[in-house]
């Protein structure tokens, strides 16, 4: 099994290896990196694709400490240096995505391109706050009951009974997880006026049916991001939209890693 041992973290990624210039995407929320199973498919042929498990979910063997947005930044640039790869195109889903603006922040030297899918660049709202503390609060005390797998697998993706699996893998998830998880989303800071310091291209993707973060939210970002030539809206989408639309996502990112990689 593929462990980077990076900040006192064993890391979990999977490398597709190869000559092709890289990219790393990063999951999103209560997922891992086999979300990007179908993006692996359709770019490795041209690409090296490296997918990894952040902090306290998947495969990754975590600390147990909390950890914030700026602590994943510093654990993918980490994981590139591990892999001996000095620029890449660096993206993600959501909880991800939100970790690949950072690292284009802190290391922009590293950042060859972004690829931004279903992204929130502001706070979340009072109320969207006390929705994820009382999911953590009920995970931790009653466990990943029904209702909240339900509620989330609608949320996420369109479709509470199309993609068991993954509900599946959700109910092993400990309170522990979940809550560090939940904190470190819902703690991030707002870096919406320091975009304009981002001069990479970037590829912004949203759902355009999707209600965890609507797609005006998109629409912000590829405003206020220089690199960017716009939002791409996946019709019919809701939040994972790589994993839910693959078909539809994977020509939009061949595409701008042929013009950016």
């Amino acid at each position: 099994m593929p462990i980077a041992a990076i900040h006192g973290q064993d890391i979990f990624y999977e490398d597709s290896g190869g000559p092709g210039r890289p990219i790393i995407l990063g999951h999103g929320f209560l997922m891992d990196s086999r979300m990007f199973e179908a993006q692996v498919r359709a770019l490795a042929p041209e690409f090296r694709v490296i997918r990894w498990d952040s902090r306290g979910t998947g495969r990754t063997r975590w600390d147990g400490k909390p950890f914030s947005l700026w602590d994943s930044a510093d654990d993918c640039v980490g994981l590139l240096d591990h892999l001996g790869i000095e620029r890449a195109v660096v993206g993600g889903m959501s909880l991800g995505s939100h970790c690949a603006l950072r690292v284009a922040l802190r290391y922009p030297e590293r950042v060859k391109g972004l690829v931004l899918m279903s992204t929130r660049i502001t706070q979340e709202d009072a109320q969207q706050q006390d929705i994820y503390r009382d999911i953590a609060k009920i995970w931790s005390s009653e466990g990943p009951i029904e209702p909240i797998l339900h509620i989330l697998a609608n949320s996420f993706l369109g479709d509470p009974f199309r993609f068991t699996a993954w509900t599946n893998r959700w109910r092993v998830l400990t309170g522990a997880h979940v809550l560090a998880t939940i904190r470190c989303l819902y703690e991030r800071d707002d870096i919406s006026k320091r975009l304009k310091d981002i001069r990479c291209p970037a590829l912004v993707v949203h759902g355009a049916q999707d209600t965890t973060v609507s797609p005006s939210q998109g629409e912000l970002l590829s405003h206020l991001l220089p690199g960017s030539a716009g939002c791409v809206f996946i019709p019919e989408a809701a939040h994972a939209v790589c994993l839910t639309h693959p078909e539809l996502l994977n020509p939009h990112l061949l595409e701008f890693l042929r013009a950016h990689a």
